[in-house]
């Protein structure tokens, strides 16, 4: 069974373990090679209004999901979403557990409306679990990143909150 919660301090050398499956850091954007000195830093200046989420299956931390608020006021309704599943856990379930636990935390404790995420065009598991959550497409982001040598594209993607919260004065 997967156990969902949030990453600690003290989890850094495991995260590091999950973002050094060559698969994760190829569907991300994350280098190669990630320092454990790398993700201490990471996870000590983590900023608080951020929610990163681990997955634990039988003691190990096998993915991580993020949620990152936007500083701006004006985009201050939109998150950034992100996540790494290790390679050996790929396609059992973390992606879909991960997902669930940050999108119910978004919609019943955030004041998010939108989430939004890049996702490579050739990663068809990844963009059919978004589109499983309500995420659509909305373009096409050409030779977005660099990825084994090569310009890879990108979709963007986004979900709008799927009970588009009432404001106090809409609600009497």
């Amino acid at each position: 069974m997967i156990h969902i919660r949030r990453a600690e301090l003290s989890d850094a050398a495991q995260i590091q373990r999950v973002y050094a499956s060559s698969g994760t850091y190829a569907g991300t954007l994350q280098l190669p090679h990630p320092s454990l000195d790398m993700w201490q830093e990471k996870l000590r200046h983590f900023p608080v209004d951020d929610v990163l989420l681990v997955a634990i299956y039988d003691g190990v931390i096998v993915g991580t999901a993020g949620l990152h608020t936007e500083k701006k006021q004006r985009r201050a309704h939109a998150a950034t979403l992100g996540i790494g599943v290790a390679d050996s856990f790929a396609g059992r379930g973390v992606g879909t557990a991960l997902l669930t636990e940050l999108l119910e935390f978004a919609d019943n404790w955030l004041p998010v409306l939108r989430i939004e995420l890049h996702v490579f065009c050739d990663n068809a598991a990844a963009v059919h679990l978004y589109q499983k959550f309500g995420f659509e497409i909305e373009g096409t982001h050409r030779a977005h990143a660099l990825r084994h040598g090569n310009y890879a594209d990108v979709y963007s993607m986004a979900r709008l909150h799927p009970r588009q919260p009432l404001l106090p004065l809409q609600q009497r």
